[in-house]
């Protein structure tokens, strides 16, 4: 049987159900192919939601740990995984539950089952409930997201480890794990299993934890890791895993020493790459960059009819970006197939790079690092300040880490910003705000805040770095 669309979309997930939902609003006749078990996404299903669940129980376990330092007692207390996990699946349910809702509302046709392409317009899907439908595409989407890379490491395999996927569902923890990876996943999970009191232990390849971002805001966290108990390893070279005593063991180099350290469980965060096996992109002219689907500021791929967005595509793998990229790409689909003027084209912008990681300090930043400014010859200016210095995070007790500006020299204009801290993920839109509407360091000082809050933090870098700009 063969059907006939407009635009086709193969993914169901944040970046899939965005293109959706503005290609019916823009009148193409739209299909979704969708053969995960359950629809939803990574995002919904087995990333941010579900991880910032787990978090949150974390979170107020440090709490009720730190209750004598606020001259409080909590009793006796103690952690229930399998009521965490409880609470966990029906949040999830629930989201999941209104995704689905949304993939089935009949605005456009959901096809479940696994996608492949016969050539540029032709798209085979192998049903999960059988059978098999060919589908015509004048314009299709590949948001395929991604999938947990499993690095050739020896003995990994055979020792066995768990995955992302396995720390988001389960109903016990190990006393002890081994977090490999140094990546938002992997130190969130870190930051999970310390804060429900399991020894933990970081072992990260780069010389630093997040390595996009500037060497101070990693150090900081990294600090605040040791800090509270976590071993930590940077700059490492991983040799080996092995089993002994009944417990795992990870064998690596470490300023060219070797060590080893054991647990009972090894969490493997190394990272992910996007889903493209078996779409058989050859065979409709789709090339990839790297490990990545290539496309341009429109989202177009080296097939002109074809698009890509979300993880697939990257350049960065997170939830807004991939909402963002699947709108465009659908609305440029529209603009290929005549049915929008080309006037109407959008392309994506990083400059804003929105990021955070919600670790114990959290962690989040916007626009250029200091490091990525200085790499594009951009004369520019940084300033900072602590935590540990400003009166309502010493009041919350939480005065780990700082606040960072970055403005360009001549003109004073705000170009970066990066926090490490309290609320991190929250404070950061403030920054968001001020370089979506290119606002100076002296302009963003004189915004009134109110105090005590963390948010007034961020005026103490504006006013030093409004003195510093200038001719």
């Amino acid at each position: 049987m063969s059907d006939s669309y407009e635009f086709v979309i193969i993914g169901g997930g944040s970046a899939g159900y965005a293109a959706a939902r503005t290609a019916v609003e823009l009148g193409m006749k739209t299909a979704v192919i969708d053969g995960a078990e359950t629809l939803g996404g990574l995002c919904i299903l087995r990333g941010c939601m579900p991880s910032k669940s787990l978090i949150e129980s974390a979170n107020r376990f440090i709490t009720l740990r730190r209750a004598e330092e606020f001259g409080l007692s909590a009793g006796s207390i103690s952690v229930h995984p399998e009521k965490i996990r409880a609470r966990k699946r029906a949040l999830i349910g629930e989201f999941a539950g209104y995704r689905q809702g949304q993939l089935e509302d009949g605005r456009f046709d959901l096809f479940r089952g696994t996608a492949n392409y016969v050539d540029g317009k032709t798209i085979r899907v192998a049903l999960r409930d059988g059978g098999e439908r060919t589908i015509n595409a004048d314009s299709s989407l590949v948001a395929s997201g991604s999938a947990i890379s499993r690095p050739p490491i020896p003995g990994l395999e055979e020792t066995g480890y768990l995955v992302s996927d396995d720390t988001l569902d389960a109903g016990e923890l190990p006393d002890s794990i081994i977090v490999l990876g140094g990546g938002a996943i992997a130190l969130e999970m870190a930051h999970y299993y310390e804060g429900l009191g399991g020894e933990t232990t970081g072992i990260k390849r780069s010389p630093q934890v997040l390595k996009s971002i500037d060497e101070d805001v990693a150090k900081a966290l990294e600090k605040a890791f040791i800090d509270r108990g976590i071993a930590l390893y940077t700059g490492t070279s991983l040799t080996r895993v092995g089993a002994e005593d009944g417990q795992k063991v990870v064998y690596f180099d470490h300023g060219g020493e070797g060590k080893s350290v054991r647990a009972d469980e090894i969490l493997q965060a190394l990272g992910r790459h996007p889903n493209t096996d078996g779409l058989s992109l050859e065979a409709a002219g789709v090339e990839l960059d790297g490990h990545h689907i290539r496309t341009d500021a429109q989202q177009a791929t080296s097939a002109a009819n074809i698009f890509a967005a979300g993880d697939v595509a990257g350049p960065h793998e997170v939830v807004h970006i991939a909402i963002e990229q699947g709108e465009a790409a659908a609305t440029n689909a529209a603009v290929h197939l005549g049915k929008l003027d080309p006037s109407k084209q959008e392309s994506i912008s990083y400059d804003l790079k929105l990021f955070g990681v919600f670790t114990e300090p959290q962690v989040a930043s916007v626009g250029l690092s200091e490091r990525e400014a200085k790499q594009a010859g951009i004369d520019c200016i940084s300033a900072d300040y602590p935590f540990d210095d400003h009166g309502k995070s010493m009041v919350l007790g939480e005065t780990h880490g700082f606040v960072k500006l970055i403005a360009e020299r001549s003109s004073g204009r705000l170009i970066g910003g990066a926090v490490v801290g309290p609320e991190a993920s929250e404070l950061i839109h403030e920054i968001v705000v001020a370089l979506r509407y290119g606002a100076t360091a002296a302009e963003f000082a004189r915004i009134p805040h109110y105090h005590p809050t963390l948010s007034e933090i961020w005026t103490y870098p504006a006013e030093d770095l409004a003195e510093l700009a200038g001719p």
